[in-house]
């Protein structure tokens, strides 16, 4: 039994004659009497009476013509949502990001949303060393890295140049400075980031080859809360220059310090050999137009 079959039989019912269906369909008569005999065979009832001039249905050929609608009806409401999903009109977009590159996907998604405003976005928070095995394990479409994955079946492309900044009130005595050496910060209080990182380890190191303190004595659970804290006049920190760019000139200062100036991209990420749904191309379509347009922004993918 296939769709055309029931289409025949549907319109030979309408119609009330094989020949007035053949008419409809642009086949032959003969054409549709072997369609519908085939049917009929299919399925081991005969659907009209024969004896009948009008196309009189028999009682399986009225449940088979009922089944053949809605058939029909989902056949054409599943070409209607195919036709949505590829002209954004519906379907769902999931991104996994961590604290920090979330911050990255805003403005993205901001013009994501103004294009796109009936397609579901959800956006996972992971950590960044679990973001590649989402993807792996189809948890996610795309993910945001600040490193670059090491599996052969995930796909890389560098989207944003970040660094460093470091961060203190502007009542701050270093404030004023237009930059400062590592070693002036020996005394000072870092308000530090619980979740390790490869740059975390960067700057200890940095600060163990200038032989210089580096007091981390209290460690807060989100970026947020670390601005806010040495918004307050608790010491210093070392934030990546997209979280604090809008508190800048404010209550927050940002001091240049050459040692600890550490440059790290973002990345986009997604699984090789899945095919990208309609709103994960138009999602990175949105990437390369922010890279032509935006400074900080690029598009550029990693072989």
């Amino acid at each position: 039994m296939d769709l055309f079959q029931l289409q025949t039989f549907i319109a030979v019912v309408q119609e009330g004659s094989f020949s007035r269906a053949a008419q409809k369909l642009h086949r032959s008569q003969p054409a549709i009497s072997q369609t519908i005999r085939k049917l009929e065979e299919e399925i081991n009832e005969p659907l009209l009476d024969r004896s009948s001039r009008d196309g009189t249905l028999t009682d399986a050929g009225q449940v088979m013509y009922e089944y053949a609608q809605k058939l029909l009806n989902l056949r054409t409401e599943a070409h209607g949502a195919l036709t949505e999903l590829r002209e954004l009109h519906s379907g769902k977009l999931s991104i996994a990001a961590n604290e920090f590159t979330s911050l990255y996907l805003l403005p993205l998604l901001d013009e994501f949303r103004r294009l796109y405003p009936t397609v579901k976005i959800t956006v996972l928070r992971s950590l960044a060393s679990r973001i590649p095995d989402d993807l792996l394990n189809h948890n996610a479409e795309l993910g945001v890295v600040s490193f670059r994955p090491n599996s052969p079946d995930l796909q890389s492309i560098s989207v944003y140049s970040d660094r460093l900044s470091f961060i203190v009130h502007r009542k701050h005595p270093l404030s004023g400075l237009s930059r400062v050496k590592i070693q002036q910060l020996g005394a000072e209080v870092f308000i530090a980031h619980n979740v390790q990182s490869p740059y975390r380890l960067k700057v200890i190191e940095a600060f163990r080859k200038s032989k210089t303190p580096l007091n981390m004595t209290v460690e807060l659970p989100t970026i947020e809360s670390i601005k806010k804290f040495v918004a307050m006049g608790n010491g210093v920190a070392l934030l990546p220059r997209i979280a604090v760019q809008e508190e800048l000139g404010n209550k927050l200062v940002s001091v240049p310090v050459p040692e600890l100036q550490f440059e790290r991209k973002l990345r986009l990420v997604y699984r090789k050999r899945s095919q990208l749904s309609h709103a994960a191309k138009a999602f990175l379509k949105i990437a390369q137009s922010f890279a032509r347009e935006r400074e900080d922004y690029m598009y550029a993918i990693e072989r």
